[in-house]
């Protein structure tokens, strides 16, 4: 087991990742977790359950075994997304890994950053062997930036989404400590 108590705050250039701060972020991750391409591209519906998104972000600092931080522009100081490691895989000796950004952090690099800086992180501070994701295959720009960062297509869940009438494939990507790309 990785133990992620420690909730860090991680700066970049464009970015910072740090805990959640309940009563000021819960508005803006709202507004992500309710936008159209979010919902997209991680095959949610649009039925958000305030009350019980409420209760979600309030305990992710307490939590022991996995790691969820926002993601704050540093030019404006807005959360525009999170960051997570979840999911440990005691016989792989791995935990995936997921990001959302939203509408008023697209298109400039934050979640390239976001991403890189995470992973940084995990690996610079734990032990782990490899951090894994699925990305659905009609998402080429978030594919492009995993594929940048390393993480290489290990298998794909067939029709794994039907969305608008079609069947999506998942892509299962894995990032191994030793194909790493420290920053």
């Amino acid at each position: 087991m990785i133990d992620l108590s420690h909730k860090p705050t991680i700066k970049g250039c464009k970015v910072a990742l740090r805990p959640f701060h309940f009563k000021k972020d819960f508005p803006a991750i709202a507004k992500c977790l309710k936008d159209p391409v979010v919902l997209k591209y991680t095959g949610s519906d649009d039925t958000f359950e305030e009350e019980k998104s409420k209760d979600w972000y309030q305990t992710r600092n307490s939590q022991t075994d996995r790691l969820d931080l926002a993601v704050i522009d540093k030019e404006t100081g807005m959360l525009v997304g999170e960051v997570v490691l979840n999911l440990y895989d005691e016989q792989t000796h791995s935990m995936n890994f997921r990001i959302l950004i939203g509408p008023d952090g697209r298109n400039r690099g934050l979640g390239t950053e976001a991403s890189k800086l995470l992973l940084d992180y995990a690996f610079r501070e734990t032990d782990l062997h490899a951090i894994t994701l699925s990305v659905f295959a009609f998402n080429p720009r978030a594919i492009h930036v995993y594929e940048s960062l390393g993480f290489t297509v290990t298998s794909v869940d067939k029709d794994d989404l039907e969305h608008q009438g079609d069947w999506i494939d998942s892509l299962n990507m894995t990032l191994k400590r030793s194909q790493w790309k420290r920053i």
